[in-house]
């Protein structure tokens, strides 16, 4: 049966996938990531914070081509201050993450905080464990961050071996989510950077192409993310803050 004329929207275009601020729109997976960090921005500037956000990974260890969709959409990133900037290899994009949380501790900072995303394969999850686990014990910034995003290759099919990410969070005592789909990987991305900015702690994003792979049309005024609306009215973000100094045992206890 046809759609009525009035359903249809004749002004979409393929750029409202980011710079729509309500309604619905149709993206992939891949491009929900990239609309990820421009929606946490307008959470924060609907709650009067002035942040920026940073993306780093491997290009060689690529998820789904989301480097190359970082770079389609590097106009709407700058003008959301936005930084994608690749690493030399996975663990050192971890380590300039771990840096951007890092603004509190000295004066004259230009931004409240910056939200922060890593990027990599399986692969790159095993050679940055040093790095989650001490950026994960040394925290997040009030107003920062972290989002880690691992793509996994259950099947093998682009990989040299099969694997799956979530037990390396665990052992760098990184909590978590594994999106089920598009709308979920916009509304869980934000939960995640909420989660991380109230802990202190690091969140694994497990990633697989069953989910970035896809394409569906997504309603994101239902989104937790619309309009600057909190995540959770209970809880006042910014738990815990960036610690120069950690005491080893104190690890456990954050956790």
């Amino acid at each position: 049966m046809s759609t009525p004329a009035a359903a249809i929207d004749t002004r979409y275009t393929l750029e409202d996938k980011y710079t729509r601020s309500e309604g619905r729109i149709f993206l992939s997976g891949v491009q929900a990531l990239v609309r990820l960090p421009l929606m946490q921005q307008m959470r924060d500037r609907a709650a009067q914070l002035n942040t920026a956000g940073f993306i780093s990974g491997y290009r060689g260890s690529p998820l789904g081509g989301f480097d190359l969709e970082l770079w389609r959409a590097k106009k709407h990133l700058a003008a959301s201050a936005i930084e994608f900037v690749p690493g030399l290899n996975e663990d050192l994009g971890a380590t300039m993450v771990w840096g951007t949380q890092q603004t509190n501790l000295f004066p004259g900072a230009k931004y409240d905080g910056v939200f922060a995303m890593w990027y990599g394969k399986g692969p790159g999850v095993d050679r940055s464990g040093d790095v989650f686990k001490h950026g994960n014990a040394a925290g997040t910034s009030k107003f920062g961050g972290v989002l880690a995003l691992a793509a996994d290759d259950h099947a093998c099919r682009s990989s040299t071996l099969p694997h799956g990410s979530e037990l390396e969070f665990v052992s760098a005592m990184m909590p978590v989510l594994n999106p089920a789909g598009v709308q979920d990987i916009l509304d869980m991305g934000l939960l995640g950077w909420a989660m991380s900015r109230y802990t202190g702690r690091w969140v694994g994003f497990k990633t697989i192409a069953e989910t970035v792979d896809v394409s569906q049309r997504t309603a994101f005024w239902e989104s937790v993310g619309y309009a600057g609306e909190t995540v959770c009215d209970s809880v006042e973000i910014g738990g815990e803050e960036y610690r120069r100094e950690t005491i080893p045992i104190w690890v456990e206890v954050y956790a």
